[in-house]
């Protein structure tokens, strides 16, 4: 790390990396440092602020926390005035099976 005052987020995110990234993300899985020593709430939102910024900068959206894969939603789901798809016949579907034990 270097001499220079951090004394705004960019300052910071100029300063991270990867390994600090995934570093400040374990610290806030576990609301501990690598030391053990825990968490305040203050250290908690810098490095969530610092986490989210740092996803935003560096990392594609779908790498990014908290990212939902929204892409076969509305595909695999009938609309609510839709027929559901498939034959109307009753082929390919499947039906129960009643085992009788004698």
């Amino acid at each position: 790390m270097s001499d220079k005052s951090i004394e705004s987020l960019q300052d910071i995110l100029a300063i991270m990396d990867p390994e600090v990234h995934m570093n400040l993300k374990t610290a806030v899985e576990l609301g501990r440092w690598q030391d053990g020593r825990k968490l305040s709430p203050e250290q908690l939102e810098y490095c969530l602020q610092a986490i989210i910024a740092y996803e935003q900068e560096f990392l594609p959206e779908q790498q990014r926390v908290g990212y939902i894969d929204r892409t076969g939603l509305k595909k695999n789901r009938p609309e609510a005035n839709q027929a559901p798809e498939g034959p109307a016949d009753g082929h390919d579907q499947v039906m129960p099976i009643n085992v009788i034990k004698h």
